[in-house]
């Protein structure tokens, strides 16, 4: 039986997707809301689908496309998500992200994650400083150490920004998977939140060891790259959705994708980048529905091959 949360979130995100257009092939599972997974560390329930800004976010402040960036994190919180990854190296994206939520009033509703990525102390600190104000916040809710550099001196930084109640979860990110037997070194050595790394039907490396790692101990994960840039959604462009898609609520290739890594226990929020809220609105229903069993997610590594 859905939570009276779980029906309004349902009805925001519906209300939304409808204000967007014919975006979807089949309605929306009306008694259900977005999926939601446990930070190991806190007991906090986070949202599965969130959202990335490399790229899709680098824009300028008076750039015309931040109407439509505010539509994407419209969508993103009506539908009762809430995660926004962000970093320094993103260009501009930091900016945007900050501005975006202050025009949106939104902040108690948004969960902020952010990332270092200098070497030595007085430089990090300089930087997550700037990171404070370019997301016009007090409170970052997760900090990270961008591409391990500098894992031991950052991360002591943001242990003593955690202490003072400045940063609520630290952890560590990568992109690549040749990165991911350093990933696993840095997690049994470091005490943190979160790992974030990539993850999908193409680069499944994570299986091996990463993943169950994270929830042997009790380590919340983040998954980027879900659709390797694109590239995986390139190979199904213009083919229809096989029949079988319909036993998993989805309506979507992307949502197949999304499904894939979902259904995967130990991930706790998958974070595709979009600059186009019915994109938003459309990866948010990845949340929601069926996941794909051993047997469908073979169907769906086999779609994409």
């Amino acid at each position: 039986m859905p939570t009276r949360r779980q029906l309004i979130q349902h009805s925001a995100m519906l209300a939304a997707m409808l204000s967007l257009g014919p975006l979807l092939a089949t309605p929306v599972r009306a008694a259900e809301g977005l999926r939601r997974r446990t930070i190991p560390s806190s007991g906090e329930m986070l949202p599965v689908v969130g959202l990335g800004t490399s790229r899709t976010h680098d824009v300028g402040l008076d750039d015309p496309d931040m109407d439509r960036l505010l539509d994407v994190l419209r969508v993103l919180v009506e539908g009762g998500a809430s995660l926004i990854d962000t970093a320094p190296s993103y260009g501009n994206s930091e900016r945007v992200t900050g501005e975006l939520v202050k025009r949106l009033g939104e902040r108690k509703r948004v969960f902020l994650a952010s990332k270092v990525s200098s070497t030595g102390r007085e430089r990090g600190m300089a930087q997550i400083e700037a990171s404070f104000r370019a997301l016009q916040t007090d409170t970052i809710d997760l900090l990270q150490v961008h591409n391990l550099q500098d894992t031991s001196t950052q991360l002591g930084l943001l242990r003593e920004l955690k202490q003072e109640g400045r940063v609520r979860y630290i952890g560590v990110t990568h992109y690549l998977e040749s990165a991911h037997d350093r990933l696993l070194e840095a997690l049994k050595q470091e005490k943190v939140d979160f790992v974030q790394f990539n993850y999908s039907v193409s680069e499944r490396n994570a299986e091996k060891r990463l993943l169950p790692y994270c929830a042997d101990n009790g380590i919340a994960t983040l998954i980027n790259r879900p659709f390797t840039r694109g590239n995986l959604l390139s190979r199904v462009r213009g083919k229809p959705l096989p029949d079988w898609a319909a036993e998993l609520d989805a309506s979507s290739w992307a949502q197949l994708l999304l499904k894939f890594i979902l259904a995967e226990p130990a991930v706790t929020a998958v974070i595709p980048a979009t600059s186009n809220p019915r994109y938003m609105a459309d990866n948010l229903l990845a949340g929601q529905g069926r996941l794909p069993d051993a047997r469908q997610r073979q169907l769906i590594v086999e779609a994409f091959r």
